[in-house]
């Protein structure tokens, strides 16, 4: 049975009534009726407060933990739950966090227990609490648990079960910042369940099923599925045994077993006729039904998933499912979920998995935590095979409150409950023991600790390889270093960011060690962003309002690599297990490259935004990882260009032949080279240099990535096209026949709000999630790609629960009724409650039609309160910048500098982009660039003058054109004239009236480092 979305387990019923809301159930009398719910949701109707943003004492709430404490005023909501998102962003936060706060929270529930329950075993089982949590019952404190990703249970033992003397179970949580890398989140921010049993019951964590054997058996038509239970004998009862019953996914028994329980613990080993193996393309799942009984009369049952399948991890061969080759198509995922923060959600993360599918993904790891219970699930009902990962520091810390402080008196305890938490879960496949963490280099600590928590591991599961994910490795390590004695440890290298030459140095040194990528590439790049598409590395634009990075894949900090010399790699060498990208989705904090820059919240790593949009990185990992024929074009913009600007056009496809159709004339048809790796598997790649590997010094293709076959090339095929409005089209043919087809199209003027619901018929249990994309389109239909119109959504028959449109410079809040479009996207999360009939969005924006949708919420399986907090707050409306400017090539020459009166400071758009590990440094001037100034009211003007810097990097203008904004678009000034004086230039025109003033600045020597251009100071002149 499935409890709560997120468990499944049978045994004693039992009756709650809880303060302030009820949940019921009947109590239990006599025998228990035939599959009685064993686990109760215990997720509504808590009470909470936030004492403070800080994580510091606070004395109003010291006495928070006592039954009488008066929390009359305290907010009352549902689990699970996240109080940062809920919080305005700060930059007293830091940017690791995307700039929400922490603190110390408070949660308080009363709940009275039937009699039924006296003779009972009573416990809560907390999925997950972020972080530094302590709980109360009664005043007391029971339990104390650190860690916010593994889940721990409480015993109720001294609750009051007289059915009329209410319990009061109080939950303080702490976070203080920083203690993580990424956004944390805070608060309980997973389901927590009510667990009633027999004395006599099976352990927390008690089932453990592995299939041994099954590589051998299955050619025999049987598998054998080994079962152990450790049961708890609270009442020194005697006559304990275990009944099994195997059910296949159709519910169907296919086996059943008795044994007998031997102090505590019983093992069988259960015969399954003509198995259905687990694997990646048929997910199938096999459910260990387990009844202890006493003297014959049931006390217990649970429920197990499982499935039978066979892995091998091999140094020179790669990886096996059921003996069959895979590449490990992996993603880096953290758990939050954009705009929903880190409360756990089960559609939610159903959505992003099934995302991730259809970019080809197969693997997840565990970015870098212990998972979610949904997460786990999904991956097992998905056929995403899963590396699970424990930490990201041990004893050192990387923060001030990270981990780290607790690493040495809870890691065990932390690692043995998450691989009890995964153990028996087919999709896992792998354990991780860290994440670059800097006790590597410490010896013996090192070594030892990797060694420590190996045998925790193994203390309990013997059946998956231990390995860690890290950047320690891109030299090779010296013999008897931090580094090389922790691989005796441990079963396999994850490398994170590393070169070919290095991957190949590895494998060499370490034969017996199998190896992959446990982070790959992480180029940056912001939908719908574009910029120097002839360069292989290039910068970020830091004019306030336009911080966004190029989706050309030529966005890379030092440690980066592109995603196509990701794929090339991994592709080219057998013993290369695969890789893991960084990221699938962009997450909330780390805003590489903006670190520190306010309001830049969320990383650029991603395949997708936060909202779930695809940005094109999307579709070159889709052309690499998938089959059926796709091809799709970059840019996704076929609007913001001038006519006659020369656009560099791309084609991502898995097929060899794409044509480019502009308007209806076809621009050439582009072929791929069918070639082959030296192990015998073909692949498409253009042949050409790539300039993308400056440690190639030999062979044919010196500075550019070479294949081991001697090959370099493109994994995009690419035309110059003179833009012209219209309708480009990139035609997929394989044997000269059309197999698929992209499709981009000039915008007109934003007409519309149109709404598309991600599906039509959602679950009536008030947690079941819609995602509704809103797109700003044209009379055509057509989305508009620089609408920034602000959308305003109402949600009938259900609730809106959070709004995003996956930009990462942003203040606007995720917990609000709208949210402003970027690049003509917005993101409506909508959420059923507990009543049938249709959901009704509407959303509207001033100057557009509004656009409506409907999904049905159809009552089916458990209903009840639960689920996501709705929005507390309403958005502001972003207001206009005074200055602005096309792009500014540092945080320090942002177009502000122009009007400050100080000409000391600049408006620049000179950038120099670092080396990386394969690339050189760059800096390289754009051909224009443009700057403007804005104000209120309209005032007359006739003349900008403006003051130029010249130095070794800066030139003056090679032309300066000037417009006015005439209330609907940009119009040319007339009779504009330009006097000189010295690096001082007026410009002069017929006097306008209008509100902003635009200056297209172009270079005198575009491509070079001595072409840019900046400005000191710019006055407008005219009348007020």
């Amino acid at each position: 049975m499935l409890v709560d979305g997120h468990r499944r387990v049978l045994a004693v019923v039992i009756a709650v009534v809880v303060a302030a809301g009820s949940v019921t159930s009947p109590a239990a009398t006599g025998e228990p009726a035939a599959h009685p719910v064993r686990n109760e949701s215990f997720d509504a109707s808590w009470k909470f407060a936030l004492a403070n943003t800080t994580g510091d004492e606070e004395p109003a709430y010291a006495d928070a933990d006592e039954p009488d404490f008066d929390d009359s005023a305290w907010r009352v909501l549902n689990l699970p739950h996240d109080w940062s998102i809920e919080q305005p962003m700060t930059p007293a936060a830091g940017s690791g966090t995307g700039y929400f706060p922490g603190g110390l929270g408070w949660y308080r529930k009363t709940f009275t227990l039937p009699r039924s329950t006296a003779d009972k075993k009573v416990s809560l089982e907390f999925d997950g609490v972020y972080m530094d949590s302590e709980v109360y019952l009664n005043g007391t404190l029971v339990t104390a648990h650190p860690y916010g990703y593994t889940g721990f249970a409480v015993d109720l033992a001294a609750a009051h079960k007289d059915g009329r003397t209410p319990n009061v179970v109080a939950v303080k949580v702490r976070n203080k910042l920083p203690s993580s890398r990424w956004y944390s989140g805070s608060g309980i921010h997973r389901h927590v369940d009510l667990v009633v049993t027999d004395r006599v019951h099976v352990a927390r964590h008690g089932t453990f099923v592995t299939t041994p054997d099954v590589e051998r058996e299955v050619a025999s038509g049987h598998a054998t599925a080994h079962v152990r239970t450790d049961v708890v004998n609270g009442r020194a009862a005697g006559d304990i045994a275990v009944r099994y019953r195997i059910k296949d996914a159709d519910g169907r028994v296919v086996a059943r077993h008795r044994a007998e329980v031997a102090g505590t613990t019983a093992e069988a080993d259960i015969r399954v006729p003509s198995p259905r193996l687990w694997s990646m393309a048929d997910p199938h799942l096999y459910a260990l039904e387990t009844e202890v009984t006493v003297a014959g009369r049931r006390v217990d049952a649970t429920s197990t998933r499982f499935g039978f399948r066979w892995v091998r991890f091999d140094a020179n061969e790669g990886f096996f499912v059921n003996g069959e080759y895979h590449k490990l198509q992996g993603v880096d995922l953290h758990h939050d979920q954009g705009a929903l923060g880190s409360a756990v959600n089960r559609d939610a993360l159903a959505r992003q998995f099934r995302l991730m599918k259809g970019m080809g993904v197969n693997a997840f790891r565990t970015s870098h935590n212990p998972p979610s219970p949904e997460q786990v699930e999904l991956c097992e009902e998905l056929g995403i095979v899963m590396m699970v990962e424990a930490f990201d520091t041990w004893r050192r810390p990387k923060l001030a409150y990270d981990y780290g402080r607790f690493f040495e008196a809870n890691s065990s305890a932390d690692i043995k409950e998450m691989v009890h938490a995964a153990k028996n879960s087919p999709a896992v496949v792998l354990w991780s023991v860290g994440n670059e963490i800097p006790d590597f280099h410490s010896v013996p600590f090192g070594p030892d600790t990797a060694r420590r928590l190996a045998a925790d591991i193994r203390s309990i599961d013997t059946s998956r390889p231990i390995v860690f994910g890290s950047d320690a490795y891109r030299r090779v390590p010296a013999t008897g270093s931090g580094p090389d004695r922790i691989l005796a440890e441990l079963d396999g290298l994850g490398l994170n960011y590393n070169t070919a030459a290095s991957v190949d140095a590895l494998h060499a040194k370490y034969p017996d060690k199998f190896i992959f990528e446990s982070e790959s590439s992480s180029s940056t790049s912001t939908r719908g962003s574009y910029q120097d598409p002839l360069l292989v590395n290039t910068g970020e634009n830091h004019t306030p309002g336009k911080r966004e990075v190029s989706s050309y894949d030529n966005n890379m900090a030092s440690w980066t690599l592109s995603g196509e010399y990701g794929l090339k790699k991994d592709r080219d060498r057998k013993f290369f297990l695969g890789q893991f990208l960084w990221a699938g989705m962009d997450y909330i904090g780390e805003p590489t490259p903006y670190d520190g820059v306010f309001p830049v919240r969320t990383s650029h790593f991603g395949a997708m935004d936060t909202a779930g949009f695809p940005k094109d990185l999307y579709y070159l990992f889709k052309s690499q990882w998938t089959t059926d024929p796709m091809v799709h074009v970059v840019p996704m913009n076929w609007t913001d260009h001038e006519v006659g600007e020369p656009v560099q056009v791309w084609a991502y496809a898995n097929v060899d032949t794409v044509e480019l159709f502009l308007n209806g004339r076809s621009l050439g048809v582009r072929k791929f080279d069918r070639k082959k790796t030296t192990y015998g598997k073909e692949y498409l790649e253009t042949t050409e240099p790539t300039g993308d590997d400056k440690t190639v010094t030999t062979g044919p293709f010196p500075g550019s990535y070479t294949s081991p076959n001697g090959s370099a090339g493109k994994l995009h095929l690419t035309w110059t096209v003179p833009f012209e409005p219209g309708e480009l089209v990139a035609v997929a043919r394989e044997g000269g026949k059309q197999v698929a087809r992209d499709v981009v199209r000039t915008a007109g003027a934003a007409a519309e709000v149109k709404l598309t619901p991600d599906r039509k018929v959602v679950t009536a249990d008030g947690r079941s999630l819609t995602y509704v994309t809103a797109d700003v389109v044209d009379r055509y239909g057509v989305v508009v790609p620089n609408a920034a119109n602000r959308v305003t959504f109402s949600v009938t028959g259900g609730r809106l629960v959070g709004v995003d449109n996956g930009r990462p410079e942003s203040v606007e809040p995720y917990q609000s009724d709208g949210m402003t479009a970027f690049h003509g996207k917005v993101l409506a999360i909508v959420q059923s409650d507990a009543r049938g009939g249709p959901i009704t969005v509407e959303a509207s924006s001033p100057g557009l039609r509004s656009g409506r949708a409907s999904v049905l919420a159809v009552p089916r399986g458990p209903k009840g309160p639960g689920g996501l907090t709705p929005i507390l707050q309403p958005a502001p409306t972003p207001g206009t910048p005074v200055v602005d400017a096309s792009y500014s090539g540092r945080a320090s020459t942002v177009p502000a500098a122009m009007v400050d009166g100080d000409p000391a400071t600049r408006w620049s758009n000179a950038y120099t982009k670092q080396a990386t590990q394969v690339l050189p440094a760059v800096s390289s001037a754009h051909a224009s660039d443009w700057v403007s100034v804005g104000w209120p009211r309209a005032r007359r003007v006739d003349g900008v003058t403006s003051s130029f810097t010249v130095d070794a990097s800066h030139q003056l203008p090679a032309s300066i054109r000037v417009e006015h904004w005439d209330g609907s678009a940009w119009a040319p000034v007339a009779d504009a004239r330009v006097e000189w004086a010295g690096t001082t230039g007026r410009v002069t025109f017929d006097p306008v009236t209008t509100t902003r003033i635009r200056l297209t600045l172009t270079s005198r020597a575009p491509g070079t480092p001595t072409g840019f251009l900046g400005i000191d100071e710019l006055r407008v002149d005219g009348s007020a």
